[in-house]
């Protein structure tokens, strides 16, 4: 069956045409500690650079560190740290509440006074890191990659329609096992919510 799977993979055009590059990263990798409870700790992260589609082209990526949960938010560039901030009020906060530390890499919005300002009156620690550094914000980049590697086979035809498959690629992704927790970040988050209810 490996080998007919092997073959099969291999033999897929679309499967060659969006596979992510995962070479590995140079250096030694030490994790950050993993968060006491969800949306705790989250990292942000932009994924840039798409083609128009229903006014919006790029995509807000927040990462919850503890259930691996995640949200795509559309959103258009170019965008500034008030925008960003009234689309993490309304769809990350109104849900999850305040974290305790954000992470995301030096991007100019996260470094900007205004978002600085508006996290450190709530109390909220900004954890920066550099771009593709794997001990900071490696399990956002490797969201973007599973997020890209859906849109382009879902929409290798179409590019312009990727904001109507965005749902279905949070859907899926928080529906998938992830081997760390051993089942899928929306069976996690439903256990723990449970837990907290009763």
């Amino acid at each position: 069956m490996w080998s007919t799977v092997l073959k099969h993979v291999q033999a897929c055009s679309i499967c060659a045409q969006v596979k992510p590059d995962c070479s590995a990263y140079p250096g030694l990798v030490q994790p950050l500690p993993v968060p006491r409870a969800s949306w705790k700790v989250i990292s942000l992260d932009f994924v840039e650079g798409l083609p128009f589609s229903e006014a919006a082209n790029a995509i807000l990526v927040v990462v919850d560190k503890f259930s691996k949960f995640a949200h795509f938010i559309p959103l258009k560039h170019p965008f500034s740290a008030a925008s960003v901030a009234r689309l993490f009020m309304d769809h990350i906060f109104k849900l999850h509440g305040m974290p305790m530390a954000i992470i995301s890499d030096r991007d100019r919005v996260f470094t900007s006074r205004l978002w600085q300002l508006l996290f450190q009156l709530a109390g909220t620690e900004l954890r920066m890191s550099t771009a593709y550094h794997p001990q900071m914000d490696g399990q956002t980049e490797r969201v973007n990659q599973c997020l890209e590697t859906y849109l382009r086979c879902f929409t290798q035809a179409c590019p312009r329609r990727w904001s109507k498959w965005l749902s279905l690629v949070e859907f899926w992704y928080n529906s998938s096992f992830h081997t760390v927790l051993g089942r899928s970040p929306l069976r996690s988050s439903t256990d723990i919510l449970r837990a907290t209810l009763v």
